[in-house]
């Protein structure tokens, strides 16, 4: 039994964001049952978003190591763009913890791992672990001397937005050839669903493999941007269902 929702989300952390600020802590740290995915707060109390956990922990390792890392096709430009700064690549792959552990072992990836809050390290082992994400980030604090939201602000950041709608297989096929047409002109990834990368932005459409759902994640600069290309979809998704 949980006194709130289970997940690490902003809504379910609202006591945590609390207890940083009037115990004057530099960090809070919050696990999802399975302790697989971690969330961060910052020392003003502020919920930063499970993207940054990944975020932050690529930023620490690729400050000691040029290498490769590896992440789904949903996961934030963030940590490209942390990699590019130092020479490393990002290999994009489908969604899904053992995906992103098969591509990490098969290109010798220095680290890895999901937006959704799962950092993957392979010196301890090829699945998402929140106390490898806790010990990295620890770490990244103890040698730059700064503060969650000092690193944050380096990294910079990105509106990003998730969301479903209804929508068995065949209905996802026929959005999925309606957007390809929309978007012609964006580079298109097909490993999983469509990913559609533009010079602001990227919007990433599939079909659930568990439920008749699809899964809308996109991110942009800035919001009015995001929710352009979700408009499109949503419109298309009007036309195709009726």
């Amino acid at each position: 039994m949980f006194a709130h929702g289970p997940e690490p989300t902003a809504e379910n952390l609202r006591g945590l964001c609390e207890i940083v600020k009037t115990k004057a802590a530099e960090v809070g740290f919050a696990q999802d049952p399975d302790a697989d995915r971690l969330a961060i707060v910052d020392e003003n109390g502020n919920y930063i978003g499970e993207e940054y956990s990944l975020a932050l922990a690529a930023k620490y390792v690729f400050s000691k190591r040029t290498g490769k890392a590896a992440t789904n096709l949903s996961t934030s430009r963030m940590i490209d763009d942390i990699a590019e700064k130092v020479g490393g690549q990002v290999i994009r792959t489908a969604v899904g913890e053992a995906n992103v552990a098969a591509a990490m072992l098969e290109h010798d990836c220095i680290i890895g791992g999901e937006g959704n809050g799962g950092v993957i390290d392979l010196r301890v082992g090829p699945v998402r672990d929140s106390l490898v994400g806790i010990a990295l980030v620890l770490q990244l604090m103890a040698e730059t001397g700064k503060t969650i939201g000092q690193l944050v602000g380096e990294i910079g950041g990105y509106y990003i937005s998730k969301d479903t709608f209804a929508a068995d297989k065949l209905q996802g096929q026929q959005i999925l050839n309606s957007v390809k047409r929309t978007f012609a002109d964006a580079k298109l990834n097909t490993t999983d669903g469509c990913r559609f990368d533009f010079d602001d932005g990227w919007l990433h459409l599939r079909t659930s493999n568990t439920e008749p759902v699809m899964r809308v994640i996109v991110e942009a600069r800035d919001r009015r941007t995001a929710e352009k290309y979700v408009d499109a979809v949503l419109k298309v998704r009007k036309e195709v269902l009726g």
